[in-house]
């Protein structure tokens, strides 16, 4: 199989379309047969960043790079850079605005959940430019264990 790839733009500020690009990827990810966890992973890592990319940078794009062996998911935005990458990965730790939590968002688990559901996660941001997280699943078993 060839290297499919998939481009999304993620629309700033609309939660009501958040979750739409890892829904397409979802179900292509089923549709090409690839094992259920993979999936899963995947759509999970890929939503939160999503939500991320709504909340906290008016959006951005996604490209995804679906191969026999892994699926790469590169999230790009304009927003204003994360000051303090360690801080963020911390479990419960977030900027959300009141408005963004009194919609059920903005619980701090964003960053967290999106390393803990891809097997790489690398996260290159700069404070005024915006961010780049690039998630990367691996489909064999011993790639995940490596």
């Amino acid at each position: 199989m060839e290297a499919l790839n998939m481009h999304f733009t993620v629309d700033g500020n609309d939660f009501t379309l958040a979750g739409e690009c890892s829904s397409k990827v979802k179900k292509m990810l089923s549709q090409l047969g690839f094992d259920p966890a993979v999936i899963r992973k995947t759509a999970i890592a890929m939503y939160e960043g999503e939500i991320n990319m709504v909340i906290h940078a008016s959006g951005g794009e996604i490209n995804v790079s679906i191969e026999p062996d892994k699926v790469v998911a590169v999230l790009k935005d304009t927003g204003p850079g994360i000051p303090d990458i360690e801080k963020a990965m911390q479990e419960g730790y977030s900027t959300a605005t009141n408005k963004v939590r009194e919609l059920g968002f903005g619980a701090g688990m964003g960053l967290p959940n999106m390393k803990k559901y891809s097997d790489e996660m690398k996260i290159d941001t700069v404070i005024g430019e915006g961010t780049t997280v690039t998630l990367s699943f691996y489909t064999s078993p011993q790639q995940n264990q490596a």
